[in-house]
């Protein structure tokens, strides 16, 4: 069934608006006596079925819907652990250029260095 957006409101009021005008015209003519013509009793039928249309619709809508299955939360099994893992052979050092010495050689001889200048300094001041 397709999802209906619009309200009957507007078409039941501009046939209204419609008959309201046959009839008028039928009584200003001077046939007020006379029945209705076929437009004003097709514009009739059709009123009719609009409204029933809508008292079914409002029916409808008071019937209850059917409400959402909701999905049942399953707790997942706990993972397997894993095996542990080899313990790798360390990698040999490769060659470097001409024996460029470390960042830690680097930083303990420059500490080396200053202890050294420290002392000296020291020797100097007593003399």
């Amino acid at each position: 069934m397709p999802i209906r957006t619009a309200s009957l409101t507007h078409q039941i009021q501009k046939n209204g608006l419609r008959l309201h005008l046959a009839m008028a015209s039928r009584a200003n003519s001077q046939e007020a006596d006379q029945p209705a013509s076929a437009q004003e009793r097709a514009l009739q039928e059709e009123r009719r079925s609009l409204k029933e249309a809508r008292a079914q619709r409002q029916a409808q809508a008071k019937l209850p819907k059917q409400k959402v299955v909701r999905l049942v939360w399953e707790p997942k099994l706990p993972k397997v652990p894993k095996a542990p893992k080899a313990a790798k052979e360390p990698k040999e050092a490769k060659a470097t250029k001409a024996n460029k010495p470390s960042r830690a050689d680097k930083l303990t001889r420059k500490a080396e260095n200053l202890e050294a200048a420290k002392k000296a300094a020291k020797k100097s001041a007593k003399t």
